[in-house]
């Protein structure tokens, strides 16, 4: 019976997935997700209580998988300019698969409906949780690392990753340039890493007394 009932849950998630990739938040009822589950629409309120419930359920899981499916890229990045460029393909590579939509669509519902507001949250964390460790490697021996806040630029990080897909949506050219932009910076940021011990520490005062 256990069985039976984890399998019948995982169907209506997936189905919950699928519906949310497809048709987005929108499309997404217990008729539509139980269609893609092969259930009927009864088990939707039967194992999750409601269909918010149900999303922020789906929301969480697919997260998790795609952030694991990315942990060992993370890791392995050692500078600005390679973050920027692991950024860039997983965007893509998520755009094309249509799961930074799923993400993308609860955040956009989350604005009118506070109940998916905590899923929300709890995902966006997953995404800064991998973030914040590479910022903080690759920042630590920059000229500005004294006034980075690293849990804070994770946070930009991570939000604007989910922002460039809803712009997409909207102005592809738009979001092409703030891909473009982002790049420009990072060339910046490791121009000044490579500066050298003198200009470092002149840059150092600098920086320092403009953030007084």
């Amino acid at each position: 019976m256990g069985c039976v009932v984890a399998d019948t849950k995982e169907r209506l998630v997936d189905g919950a997935i699928k519906v949310l990739g497809s048709d987005g938040l929108a499309g997404a009822s217990a008729r539509t997700i139980a269609a893609a589950a092969g259930v009927n629409q009864a088990l939707v309120f039967y194992h999750f209580g409601t269909v918010d419930q149900l999303l922020s359920v789906a929301c969480r899981q697919a997260t998790e998988s795609r952030v694991a499916l990315y942990r060992e890229r993370f890791a392995a990045v050692s500078s600005i300019g390679e973050l920027l460029d692991v950024g860039r393909q997983l965007q893509q590579i998520e755009r094309a698969e249509g799961n930074v939509a799923i993400l993308a669509q609860m955040l956009a519902g989350a604005q009118t409906d506070e109940r998916l507001a905590p899923a929300v949250a709890a995902c966006l964390k997953l995404w800064i949780a991998e973030i914040e460790p590479v910022l903080h490697r690759v920042t630590a021996a920059s000229p500005v690392a004294d006034l980075v806040d690293v849990p804070g630029l994770a946070r930009v990080v991570a939000s604007t990753f989910i922002g460039l897909e809803l712009l997409t949506g909207v102005d592809p050219d738009g979001a092409a340039a703030a891909v473009a932009a982002l790049e420009r910076l990072g060339v910046l940021v490791e121009v000044v890493d490579g500066l050298g011990p003198v200009a470092r520490r002149a840059l150092q005062a600098k920086l320092r007394k403009a953030a007084r």
